[in-house]
């Protein structure tokens, strides 16, 4: 399982991301949606398209534009579509399995 976490809380948890150019991409239904907040923030990537932003909230302090995604990406990019990617030092990694 991959999961993303930010100030001690795990914000986005699942068993499979789409990784692209080192960014795990996670499925909107894997995001904890308690934690998230739309931002108007917007950027474009010349191949990817037009990525909007989300803000992150946990335990009184805010990570402005902390996540991003792609919600009509550019066909080359088709595979993320929806999908959320995290940044601005929000941890991204392998649960630690647990012991048998």
């Amino acid at each position: 399982m991959w999961r993303a976490v930010w100030n001690g809380a795990v914000v986005a948890r699942a068993a499979h991301t789409e990784v692209v150019e080192g960014n795990h991409y996670f499925a909107p239904e894997a995001l904890s949606r308690e934690y998230f907040t739309d931002s108007a923030t917007t950027s474009v990537c010349a191949w990817k398209g037009e990525a909007r932003y989300l803000t992150l909230q946990v335990d009184g302090r805010t990570n402005p534009d902390a996540a991003w995604y792609y919600p009509a990406p550019m066909p080359a990019a088709a595979a993320i579509a929806g999908r959320v990617a995290f940044w601005h030092g929000v941890v991204v990694e392998q649960e630690p399995e647990d012991p048998p």
